[in-house]
């Protein structure tokens, strides 16, 4: 059996450890958009009855318009992005993966369940995966190191909708052995609808679509996905908002002594002389944040809700 997975999340751990009840906590150790995208009400065939070709075109050609998706590449709608990293490992026979140390950790995970052999380094390799910005650093990804002719190639853009002129998919979804992944969990806030989408090689998109099988999305997550991608005023409104805040939080961290070490408009990373202590002083408080196994002097942070700003300052008081 695989140990377990370091996460954001775990909220129920922190209850029993420091008590409370989920509404007196907030909870900073993801990075989802704090105030989601609030979806119009939905018809009753959402759900009771079967997803339909129609919805899921509409969902499909609003995805292509929003993302601005190149005639060539194949666009494919998944219930969550975990669920296309669990399946994109087995497209190609197993072979050597490269991926960046210390990065979103599922995709290692679902490569090394399938017989994968990863590197970290500048091997020569069959397969690369890049989170474009990465998780935890925030670091982009300009793509200038990669040559072509890969079997497989992986650009999480889960994060990337802060910045929309910043994605690869225009570049790059044409490219042969390229896969490009987008979530409506963070940036829209919608974590719990489980709605992902594939762009690039049509080939590889439409293996993935029989791995996932009839009706991977359902009724109610394509009227909101539709919803969401179509609301190009919400998505600008909401990343001036996201930029203020994250600004916001920069200063509030600064001023209690921790020093900004990357992350992005939804998520912010600081170093501090121990994090694991800044975590238990944020959790007496009811703040839940995120640190990591590999960086003692990590600490990371999602934007707070309106009525969290006051608890953390709290927290941190």
């Amino acid at each position: 059996m695989n140990p377990p997975r370091d996460h954001g999340g775990g909220l129920d751990a922190a209850l029993a450890r420091f008590g409370g009840t989920r509404g007196q906590w907030v909870d900073l150790s993801t990075g989802i958009n704090p105030i989601p995208f609030e979806f119009p009400p939905l018809s009753r065939d959402a759900w009771t009855s079967l997803p339909d070709a129609i919805a899921t075109e509409a969902l499909v050609e609003a995805a292509r318009d929003f993302w601005t998706v190149p005639a060539g590449a194949a666009v494919l709608a998944a219930p969550g992005a975990s669920a296309l990293i669990a399946n994109i490992p087995s497209l190609v026979p197993p072979g050597r993966l490269r991926i960046a140390e210390r990065t979103y950790n599922e995709h290692e995970a679902a490569f090394r369940t399938q017989g994968w052999t990863v590197t970290h380094g500048e091997e020569a390799s069959d397969a690369r995966v890049v989170v474009h910005p990465n998780n935890p650093t925030g670091l982009p990804w300009s793509g200038a190191d990669e040559p072509p002719g890969r079997a497989l190639m992986v650009i999480d853009e889960s994060f990337c909708d802060i910045a929309l002129g910043a994605s690869h998919v225009r570049s790059r979804a044409t490219e042969p052995g390229t896969l490009i992944l987008k979530s409506l969990g963070k940036f829209w806030g919608l974590a719990g609808l489980r709605l992902g989408f594939a762009i690039g090689d049509p080939e590889l998109v439409e293996k993935l679509r029989d791995a996932l099988g009839p009706w991977p999305v359902s009724g109610p997550a394509l009227e909101i996905g539709h919803a969401a991608l179509s609301d190009m005023e919400w998505a600008n409104r909401t990343r001036q908002r996201l930029h203020v805040d994250a600004a916001r939080l920069d200063a509030l961290m600064q001023s209690k002594g921790a020093e900004v070490a990357g992350g992005t408009a939804l998520f912010r990373l600081y170093r501090v002389d121990d994090a694991r202590v800044w975590q238990d002083r944020l959790a007496r408080g009811h703040v839940w944040s995120r640190i990591f196994p590999y960086e003692k002097t990590w600490l990371r942070l999602g934007l707070p809700p309106d009525h969290g700003w006051e608890k953390l300052e709290a927290a941190l008081a």
